[in-house]
């Protein structure tokens, strides 16, 4: 508080009844017991970037000597100097100083999170059988920084994003700091809230505010504290919670009950809403409200709450139906207070809103709205002189069905009716409850072994999520997007972008995603590895991590239809699109590494072939790449870039030219001068380099 306390100070020199009046509505707030998330927020966070360059003024530490799986001296050294293949390295001891020479392969490059970083991409490789569809990417990268990264390129433009984060169960499956975090850390679910909320404000800048959707998968272990998270990162969305079956053999616990289950949160932005879709049997219950495959019919007579009589007076008029039809003949006025039979007409049985219990109830539409309606087809004349006849109607819910062209009508009936061919009756079109049981969903059969037995044979990936399973819960979302952008920065073994490239296939979209995962090698494999004297950074080690060994694998073996000894997939893709695994799918993915570069060589045009990537990124992801100008300026299928401002003229002309060019990069220190070429280019976005990179990195830092 001491920050408002400062501002109360300042409010008093300028008006000092407003601050003492402000401070007497403060004051009972700062005597309250903070309520909701309670967690240490400024544990420090910190990763270790083997492989990367280390510069002059880097944060480092020392590895431990080959061959040793101890953890090593945890201290962070500053690289004073690069004298060849050694640096001399310093570090705070006590009260001095201490200052030691390491041979450069001896150390490793340390970011804090709350370092700035100036973020590149090296180019690592690509696969392409989608023609001029967008490219999907997998950036190889600590998820945080990659984030920090996106805000520059997919600011306020993705459509979804969905995360499988660690669940935290104390079984060495997560790092915070660079350390394994087990179940007897007494900050472990600080530590867990902490990382998990920096990527989660992140990400939200990254959401397209005005209809967008956040959802996460978490089991019991912290779902209450990440539902808290959720509400108190994310205020002004609409949040509900989904609980799916995805291990129907139970994973047994000793003294409690199986676990079946994981928990689903929706966080939905703006506009974004659930819509209905196409769906199996299993999807829906049998009771109370079926799906039958044709518009739902409802009864006219009013139940429940405000169904009396007295309640709406008007509703409670009479329907002549001729039998012979049966249809409505006329529609009598409502009757008057105390009046409750009608007058006859000959040929015709009236009919009233008469209760279950024989008491006067009353109809749901009034008599003009009923007319109305009867015209459009909306309603149904059922039953017969002896049983009675019941009056049914469309609601407006079904009926924007039809208007929508879900349902089309085969004709009328007698009655006027419209009628429609049942469908399907094994697919519906609907939104589900929050109970999913589906099979489906079954994280062994169409998660583990879909990837260890079909697409990378004898790989091992702990938990992945049945492909199906991602599949469903994206298209709620984005089955009407058929350009959505969709993130993933927990996305492990790839599912996320396996799923939005067979609903490009059921669909024919363009839809595109980006998956974000680190290069982290297992807890077991580590030891073993590092018991051979090997050490991350090592090409023996690095083959073995997340990215190269299992994400980058699996997306590549879905586009081609080869594993990756180049053998034809095994088995058949199931449930909505039934085709062989070897047919491969029709899409283009780029490759990534995530790099951390100078901001001076940055700010002098001397590190352009590590922005270049992230360009491309901002542009859609499209068509060529422009990974180095020849000359002032050049221009690829979405993008171009002037170098030269003294070929602006030329550049102006040439991108009016062309067609589907969405942005354009103007390098100069210049802003008088940018603005000027950035007004002869309408309809298109500007920016310009390196003055809006660097900003954003600069306040992203500041985050």
């Amino acid at each position: 508080m001491s920050r408002l306390s400062d501002l109360l100070r300042a409010a008093k020199q300028l008006d000092p009844q407003l601050g003492e009046d402000l401070e007497t509505e403060i004051r009972p707030l700062q005597e309250r017991l903070p309520f909701g998330l309670n967690f240490e927020r400024h544990a420090p966070e910190a990763v270790e970037l083997p492989g990367h360059r280390i510069r002059k003024t880097s944060k480092v530490r020392v590895l431990p000597p080959r061959g040793s799986a101890e953890q090593g001296d945890q201290r962070l050294w500053t690289v004073d100097m690069i004298d060849g293949d050694t640096a001399t390295i310093t570090s705070p001891n006590g009260a001095g100083v201490e200052t030691v020479r390491a041979a450069i392969e001896d150390l490793v490059l340390v970011a804090e999170f709350r370092d700035r970083i100036y973020p590149g991409l090296r180019p690592d490789a690509t696969v392409q059988r989608g023609g001029n569809k967008p490219f999907h990417t997998v950036i190889n990268g600590e998820n945080f920084h990659v984030l920090e990264q996106l805000t520059f390129t997919h600011e306020r433009s993705v459509d979804a994003i969905y995360i499988d984060p660690p669940y935290n169960s104390g079984a060495r499956d997560w790092k915070y700091n660079n350390n394994y975090v087990a179940d007897d850390d007494l900050y472990r679910h600080s530590k867990w809230l902490a990382f998990m909320e920096r990527r989660l404000k992140l990400a939200k800048r990254l959401l397209k505010p005005e209809d967008s959707v956040l959802i996460v998968t978490i089991d019991e272990k912290e779902y209450l504290r990440l539902g808290l998270l959720l509400e108190q990162t994310f205020p002004e969305a609409e949040i509900q919670v989904v609980s799916s079956l995805i291990n129907p053999a139970a994973s047994a616990r000793p003294g409690s009950f199986g676990r079946v289950d994981e928990y689903i949160y929706f966080v939905r932005m703006g506009a974004a809403a659930a819509g209905r879709v196409l769906l199996s049997r299993e999807w829906v219950s049998a009771k109370g409200r079926t799906h039958t495959g044709a518009p739902r019919w409802d009864m006219l007579r009013r139940s429940g709450g405000g169904a009396r009589r007295q309640d709406s007076p008007g509703g409670f008029y009479p329907i002549y139906v001729e039998p012979a039809g049966p249809r409505v003949a006329k529609v009598g006025a409502p009757l008057p207070p105390g009046v409750s039979v009608p007058d006859p007409i000959e040929g015709t049985v009236p009919v009233l809103p008469i209760r279950k219990d024989g008491t006067e109830g009353r109809w749901m539409w009034s008599k003009q709205e009923f007319e109305r309606r009867l015209a459009q087809g909306r309603v149904r004349i059922s039953g017969n002189e002896q049983r009675g006849f019941v009056v049914s109607i469309l609601k407006d819910g079904e009926y924007a069905k039809i208007v929508d062209g879900e349902y089309t009508p085969s004709g009328r009936g007698p009655d006027g009716s419209l009628r429609f061919e049942k469908e399907n009756s094994d697919l519906v079109r609907a939104t589900p409850g929050t109970q999913w049981r589906i099979s489906s969903h079954d994280a062994t059969q169409y998660g583990s072994r879909l990837l260890r037995d079909s697409f990378l044979p004898g790989r091992e990936f702990p938990f992945p999520k049945s492909l199906y399973a991602v599949e469903d819960t994206l298209r709620f979302f984005v089955h009407d997007k058929t350009d959505a952008v969709i993130l993933d920065f927990f996305s492990g073994s790839g599912t996320t972008a396996h799923a939005v490239m067979r609903l490009n296939k059921q669909d024919g979209g363009h839809r595109q995603c980006i998956s974000v995962t680190n290069n982290e090698v297992s807890a077991d494999e580590q030891t073993r590895l590092l018991r051979q004297g090997l050490r991350p950074g090592d090409p023996e080690w690095e083959e073995l991590g997340i990215c190269d060994h299992i994400t980058k694998p699996r997306i590549q073996a879905a586009i081609t239809g080869l594993t990756p000894e180049g053998k034809p997939i095994t088995g058949d893709y199931k449930f909505v699109d039934e085709f062989p695994m070897a047919d491969g799918l029709e899409e283009n993915a780029a490759f990534f590494t995530l790099t951390y570069e100078s901001k001076w060589l940055v700010g002098v045009d001397r590190a352009f072939a590590a922005i270049a990537p992230m360009l491309w990124l901002r542009a859609g992801a499209t068509g060529s790449r422009i990974d180095s100008i020849e000359g002032g300026w050049a221009f690829a299928e979405s993008y171009g870039i002037l170098r030269d401002l003294d070929d602006s003229a030329a550049f102006v002309e040439a991108i009016r030219g062309r067609e589907g060019i969405r942005m354009a990069y103007i390098v100069t220190d210049d802003e008088g001068r940018y603005q000027q070429v950035a007004d002869e280019i309408h309809g298109i976005e500007t920016v310009r380099l390196y003055e809006d990179y660097l900003r954003n990195c600069e306040m992203t830092g500041d985050f």
